[in-house]
């Protein structure tokens, strides 16, 4: 849901009524409502996270200097958004967001959608625009239903496509490229039990 051009903003009061199990975010001024996600959206985001908060997070021999988290509530200037995954260099960002507090205002350095029929247009036309002005580095798109991973950096002016991953391959994204990535593990799997090309 949106509201019309002759509506007034919407607020964070307008996000807390929504009902229970809806995400509400905030774009420039409007209330966009979506239902909770399907399973192989939850897959894609829950492995993605795994994969690299292991080597980029957790581990004292792996490259480390990140923080990572799933489905963070960010306030950056009037809008309010949650983007599937999020990750923060730790030189900008020395110690993890206050555990307190249910929202973040520090955008991150690099996020990842994962799309959804529901969102696909609000990930894409609104969101990215958003997080391109302010300031995220990099950002993934995944596609769990074409098994696919688009990766993008920042451009002088908007962003620009550096990678273009599909199906059942072992990748170096960019801004984790120094860890193999194998894309096949975060698809469903078809039926038969094997995740297809």
């Amino acid at each position: 849901m949106s509201r019309g051009k002759n509506r007034k903003p919407a607020t964070y009061g307008d996000i807390e009524q929504l009902p229970v199990g809806w995400v509400g975010e905030i774009v420039d001024d409007s209330l966009y409502a979506s239902p909770r996600p399907a399973y192989g959206h939850l897959r894609a985001a829950a492995r993605l996270t795994s994969l690299l908060a292991h080597p980029f997070e957790l581990s004292h021999e792996g490259p480390g200097s990140w923080w990572f988290l799933v489905e963070p509530e960010l306030h950056l200037a009037r809008d309010v958004v949650v983007p599937d995954v999020a990750g923060w260099r730790r030189e900008r960002l020395p110690e993890p967001p206050d555990p307190e507090l249910p929202w973040i205002s520090t955008a991150p350095d690099w996020l990842c959608e994962v799309l959804s029929p529901s969102t696909r247009s609000l990930d894409r036309v609104r969101k990215m625009p958003l997080y391109f002005r302010e300031g995220v580095a990099s950002m993934w798109l995944i596609d769990p239903v074409r098994q696919s991973l688009e990766v993008y950096r920042r451009g002088t002016t908007s962003w620009v496509r550096s990678q273009l991953f599909t199906g059942n391959v072992t990748v170096n994204a960019e801004p984790f490229e120094v860890l193999p990535l194998d894309l096949g593990l975060l698809w469903t799997p078809r039926m038969g039990g094997t995740v297809q090309p």
